[in-house]
């Protein structure tokens, strides 16, 4: 197997869009894959942040969700129209049909499919997740992910979270899903 880090000759033709449940690892190896392509990395939730200059938390308890919904749409899209890069997508925003579809026409979804037990090992000391601040966080989060799964299944590509993969690893495990099923995306040239 080819060591991504090294090849920084690939050639991104479209944005590698990350999806997926909170505690996936999107941001983390999004962030890695893009520094390995040399390529700019994204966060859809840190974009809003800065736009709104709140936290989604606030953003969720001032606003509802359905406003922050909307506002995702726009910044996704505004993000997908720019120059080929990594983009993390907040937990929701897969669930949407037409962030889907705009995400296919205009990028690639990679799916970091993780399971229950290590999202919930991720996520549950962390206070950052609106979602989450229920009686039950544990159960939230399996009622999520069990509405989400299937959606989530209909990413372009679909890349199995392991416990314990470094970061590098789990980069590399990526960039060789695409390279494999989407050379139009992720190209080594000749």
């Amino acid at each position: 197997m080819a060591d991504v880090s090294s090849h920084n000759q690939l050639i991104l033709h479209k944005t590698i869009v990350f999806v997926g449940m909170m505690g996936a690892g999107k941001t983390a190896v999004g962030r890695t894959l893009a520094a390995h392509l040399g390529v700019m990395f994204r966060d859809s939730d840190h974009e809003i942040e800065e736009a709104a200059n709140m936290t989604i938390a606030e953003i969720f308890a001032r606003d509802g969700e359905p406003f922050f919904r909307r506002k995702e749409h726009q910044v996704i899209d505004r993000l997908l129209d720019g120059v080929p890069g990594v983009l993390s997508t907040g937990g929701g925003a897969f669930m949407s049909a037409d962030n889907r579809q705009m995400i296919t026409d205009k990028g690639v979804s990679v799916w970091l499919d993780a399971d229950i037990d290590l999202l919930w090992e991720r996520v549950r000391h962390k206070d950052t997740r609106p979602l989450l601040k229920t009686p039950d966080p544990y159960g939230t989060l399996k009622s999520l992910y069990e509405a989400r799964v299937p959606v989530y299944a209909k990413a372009d590509i679909v890349v199995k979270s392991e416990p314990g993969l470094s970061l590098d690893a789990m980069a590399e495990k990526v960039a060789q899903a695409l390279l494999a099923q989407r050379p139009d995306v992720l190209e080594r040239p000749l």
